[in-house]
């Protein structure tokens, strides 16, 4: 499958809002359940959303809830992550991908876990204090 295409991230001040997105010019974004992670440099990737493949339930790590909102548009393709609210340990490099769960795995966003072994760019979301 191509690889997943993220965009939108920037340099916002603490407490701003941000909109970032995630497209795949071959991989149905609405076939599968769909998550976001991020990672700051020395540290593994983390799962931050997660939006179930019908939409209707969603999964968000402990520190984002409340404060970040994952959605899709399947006309269009695309996977979204509306941040508000953002904090500069928000700051780090974000990418989307399809999941899938493992039942032999606990993380943030429970048993939900990357499908494939294959990462986009990401996009940099930088908030400054």
């Amino acid at each position: 499958q191509a690889q997943m295409l993220e965009s939108g991230g920037g340099l916002v001040e603490a407490g701003g809002s941000l909109r970032i997105s995630c497209t795949n010019s071959r991989l149905p974004l609405d076939e599968y359940a769909m998550a976001w992670f991020r990672q700051v440099p020395g540290k593994e990737r983390a799962g931050v959303a997660c939006l179930s493949r019908s939409g209707r339930n969603t999964y968000y790590a402990d520190d984002v809830k409340g404060r970040f909102t994952i959605s899709r548009d399947g006309a269009n393709n695309t996977l979204y992550l509306e941040m508000n609210d953002l904090k500069p340990e928000d700051t780090a490099l974000y990418f989307c991908a399809p999941v899938g769960q493992d039942p032999n795995f606990n993380g943030p966003l429970g048993s939900w876990v990357p499908l494939f072994n294959s990462w986009g760019q990401g996009t940099q979301v930088t908030v400054s204090s």
